[in-house]
């Protein structure tokens, strides 16, 4: 081997060596309550080591409102993220949030609304209907581009670049207006953590 293709090589492998250091690879998250069953609807966000925030980047997320409830009943968006709003009943529905995270109202409407709603601090807002009070839902707002909800199984699958990081997890079973619960993330392939609810 030359002198040439050996320092090409070496430069080549200390190229690559930090950058393989920064992708991101699928890590695996299970919640449990309590009891040590599954959590659905739960908010998983990643904090990493050197603080990456969110980059919302035109992030539109859609919560529509069918058979009198909100659906899906949580959504986790990005700080700077959009919220939509369509109404898919043949009833008309007034949505609203006085939580301090976003303060607003859609006053009664049909179809979808003109634009969506821009959430722009992290937090919980609750949602509910001005005409039909048994409809809630929750929109969890993160500042980090690493989050996601867990299904009915309580699992979720989020790409997480190497590192110590810590998680969040919230959740509407530990009540509306709780904090997310922080832990170290736990290495390997697959986590599980339990929370209150």
């Amino acid at each position: 081997m030359s002198t040439l293709s050996l320092r090409t090589g070496l430069a080549t492998a200390l190229v690559a060596l930090p950058m393989a250091c920064c992708w991101a690879a699928p890590q695996a998250f299970t919640v449990l309550n309590e009891a040590g069953q599954p959590l659905p609807m739960a908010v998983v966000s990643v904090i990493t080591a050197k603080g990456d925030k969110a980059n919302a980047g035109g992030t539109v997320i859609e919560m529509g409102q069918r058979n009198r409830q909100f659906t899906p009943t949580v959504v986790a968006v990005p700080v700077g993220g959009a919220v939509n709003f369509p109404n898919y009943d043949t009833v008309r529905h007034h949505v609203y949030s006085f939580s301090p995270v976003k303060k607003f109202e859609i006053k009664l409407y049909a179809g979808t609304p003109n634009a969506p709603i821009v959430f722009d601090k992290p937090g919980t807002a609750t949602l509910g209907c001005n005409i039909h009070d048994g409809m809630i839902g929750y929109i969890h707002v993160v500042d980090t581009p690493f989050y996601g909800v867990t299904d009915a199984q309580g699992r979720l699958t989020i790409d997480v670049p190497g590192g110590e990081h810590k998680v969040r997890i919230w959740s509407p079973a530990m009540g509306e207006n709780a904090a997310p619960v922080e832990f170290n993330l736990k290495t390997g392939p697959a986590a599980t953590y339990r929370v209150k609810g």
